[in-house]
């Protein structure tokens, strides 16, 4: 009897073992919520459910499809994971969906408007602070990265001059 249990055991803990070795797409914690598309397509998929939201306030849509666009666009926006420049531009954008989202539910469409319009050109400005050219990543090297990699690096630390 002893002998059958472990027998029981063993192949049980082998059919387990295979089976998750086998699925590849297995994710574990939260890195694997997000991050399904790049910063700039979050961007662009967020500012399409702004203006969805823009678009039912002006066809007189009911409350509960506006909250859902705005939602929609709070939760789209998670993708947008650049640097924390980026990440805290990205939350006062949303405290603009927020807000928007609180005066639709008070019923003032005009407000919620106004605070779309300022979130769409918060998210509209994020562009431009992913937009690094190669000159501005070379000149945010530190010179401690420079020497510890005893390297000698001339632009490190410059300030990129294309105006």
């Amino acid at each position: 009897m002893k002998l059958l249990k472990s027998a029981v055991v063993a192949t049980t803990l082998a059919l387990s073992l295979g089976s998750f070795s086998a699925a590849a797409d297995v994710c574990l914690g939260m890195a694997c919520m997000y991050n399904k598309m790049t910063a700039a397509e979050g961007i662009d998929a967020t500012l399409v459910q702004v203006n969805e939201a823009m678009k039912a306030i002006n066809d007189k849509a009911e409350d509960d499809v506006i909250i859902a666009n705005i939602k929609e666009a709070l939760a789209v926006s998670k993708e947008i994971n650049a640097n924390d420049k980026v990440d805290r531009n990205r939350n006062r954008a949303n405290d603009s969906l927020k807000k928007a989202r609180a005066a639709v539910k008070e019923g003032d469409l005009a407000k919620a408007t106004g605070f779309l319009k300022e979130g769409e050109k918060r998210f509209s400005d994020l562009k431009g602070m992913i937009d690094l050219t190669q000159a501005d990543r070379a000149s945010q090297q530190t010179h401690m990265l420079n020497r510890i990699l005893d390297t000698n690096d001339s632009a490190a630390g410059a300030k990129s001059g294309g105006k």
